[in-house]
């Protein structure tokens, strides 16, 4: 399945993984209109299409992304520069609302910069490969903004709020060997082989137990504010959901059989 929406690429492989590519590498695959609403686009193709077990995130050219499109926003003003931020955030915070909705699992490789809303992209995957070479910079307050993407509620969950306003208000930038020791970045890697580490750990996952991964995303993300008691029972169901599934009977027999599962679909016809 191959589509181009407007700045953002989509593919979706034989074994379930759908690539999304950020396609503007000559304006450093900022954010603009056309750019939110392709991420959002692509995110409803991924939540739509038959077999999608895990995404791939990544960004064309040098940098990842370098945040918002601040040569955009700046040829307008007043009530339609309002108008226009409401639009691009709508978009950009809706295709953020669905990939974390998915089952399956988001992934992102960053090289160059990650900035503003690209560090939100980045923040926002379950795991992020950064380039050894990558940076990553707040950079909203430096302009005047406050942060939008997310950032401000996942930075703190990520790092914690000293180390987030650290960021959020120095704008400083942080190497992907701070990020990935101060818990933003899982994993660092040399900048020629992101592209086919961060392929392989997607295909790795696609080959998982997609519903087992989808409860223990949401899991996560709810146990940040949950009780203990509620999150325990939340525990409970989710456990028992997996086990009664044609994932979780497949996974119990293959460890009784001393091989493997793999979970992944072919595609292919």
């Amino acid at each position: 399945m191959d589509g181009t929406m407007k700045a953002v690429a989509v593919r979706i492989d034989d074994s379930g993984v759908a690539h999304v590519e950020l396609c503007r590498a000559q304006a450093g695959n900022a954010i603009g209109l056309a750019m939110a609403t392709g991420l959002l686009d692509a995110a409803r193709t991924c939540e739509k299409a038959d077999g999608v077990r895990t995404v791939l995130l990544t960004g064309r050219g040098r940098s990842f992304c370098v945040g918002g499109d601040l040569r955009e926003f700046a040829e307008l003003s007043g009530d339609e520069l309002a108008a226009h931020l409401d639009r691009v955030t709508d978009a950009l915070h809706g295709a953020l609302r669905v990939f974390a909705g998915l089952d399956a699992p988001l992934v992102a490789a960053v090289q160059g910069a990650a900035a503003g809303a690209g560090l939100g992209l980045a923040a926002a995957a379950d795991l992020t490969l950064a380039a050894s070479e990558a940076v990553f910079v707040a950079a909203y307050t430096g302009i005047g903004y406050s942060p939008d993407a997310g950032v401000s509620w996942s930075l703190p969950r990520l790092i914690g709020p000293k180390r987030a306003l650290d960021l959020l208000l120095t704008n400083r930038r942080v190497t992907a060997t701070e990020a990935a020791e101060m818990g933003l970045v899982s994993r660092v890697v040399d900048a020629e082989r992101l592209r086919e580490e961060a392929g392989r750990a997607a295909e790795a996952l696609a080959r998982g137990a997609t519903g087992a991964f989808g409860a223990t995303r949401r899991l996560v993300a709810a146990g940040l504010s949950a009780d203990l008691d509620a999150h325990l029972d939340a525990e409970a169901r989710h456990l028992t959901g997996a086990a009664v599934s044609a994932e979780g009977r497949a996974g119990v027999a293959a460890f009784l059989a001393r091989h493997r599962p793999d979970h992944g679909i072919s595609r292919a016809t």
